[in-house]
């Protein structure tokens, strides 16, 4: 018995429309990342070329070579990761908590504290980088893991910088969560802490993951206050900050710096991969929250 197929219904001029342009903006957003990648492949000669094609004929790996050779770079690439991992971990516990005593509890003072959380984020990095640099100094005299020369001084700032968009974040998604569902687990015997961490983490889960993805792009990508404070001890160096040797005053070798901003991004990119699910309903939830 022959089945009919029912004719598809043609797509409406707006929608139509709004595919189009998603997809000219995408490839603007993209065209960037695809010139890293093609710029890393291209021979020195198709480079510096004075007439740059978007293609080329004789793709190389030589740039990936130089880069992963230099001295170095395995630490680099550990110190920047080591960097991340404990940005995120300490901005998704302390963000979670921050979240819920603000949206949980009512103390004086409160309003004024969800303000000063949204000027933070204001703030133009640079204006406080100096400033941090001769409080990493004094810090450095008390704890010196803190201080000048140490990765824990990037950690710190990083997660500073990190705390306030998370928290403002998270906020949203715990303050979504109904307070009844809270009483019920009170009447059932939980504990506010049980509640909070069997109960209320896993419903926020989407907003945890967009936290993440954000704390680990900061931390990641720093380059400002890795350059500022770690000063001499070149083996905690990290890999936005080691990129610098190819840059040269006559001869900047561009092969190696877009081969190792390719690797650089690769991370990146395998996170979103990763979580892009989460990562779109939690940023929604964020925007209803």
């Amino acid at each position: 018995m022959a089945v009919k197929m029912m004719p598809r219904a043609p797509r409406k001029p707006a929608r139509l429309v709004a595919e189009v342009v998603a997809v000219v903006i995408a490839g603007f957003v993209a065209f960037p990342l695809y010139w890293m990648a093609l710029s890393a492949l291209k021979p020195p000669g198709e480079i510096q070329s004075a007439d740059p094609r978007p293609w080329t004929l004789a793709p190389s790996l030589d740039s990936f070579t130089r880069v992963l050779s230099m001295n170095g770079f395995g630490r680099f690439f550990l110190n920047s990761l080591l960097i991340a991992v404990v940005v995120v971990f300490l901005s998704l516990l302390l963000s979670f908590l921050s979240a819920v005593a603000l949206t949980r509890f009512r103390f004086r003072g409160r309003t004024v504290l969800l303000v000063m959380i949204l000027v933070a984020q204001m703030v133009p990095v640079e204006a406080l980088t100096i400033p941090l640099f001769f409080l990493m100094r004094s810090v450095g005299g008390t704890v010196p893991a803190l201080g000048l020369n140490e990765l824990g001084s990037i950690m710190l700032v990083d997660l500073v910088f990190s705390l306030p968009l998370a928290i403002w974040l998270l906020r949203g998604f715990v303050a979504a969560v109904p307070v009844e569902l809270e009483e019920a687990a009170k009447l059932d015997g939980a504990s506010r802490l049980r509640f909070a961490w069997q109960i209320l983490l896993p419903l926020v889960a989407p907003g945890l993951v967009s936290v993440s993805v954000l704390s680990f792009i900061h931390a990641w990508n720093d380059f400002l206050f890795a350059k500022t404070f770690i000063i001499s001890k070149t083996e905690n160096q990290t890999l936005p900050q080691a990129i610098l040797v190819f840059f040269k005053p006559e001869d900047t070798d561009w092969g190696a710096v877009m081969a190792a901003s390719t690797l650089m991004t690769i991370p990146a990119l395998v996170l979103f991969v990763l979580v892009q699910r989460k990562l779109v309903s939690g940023l929604g939830g964020a925007v209803k929250g």
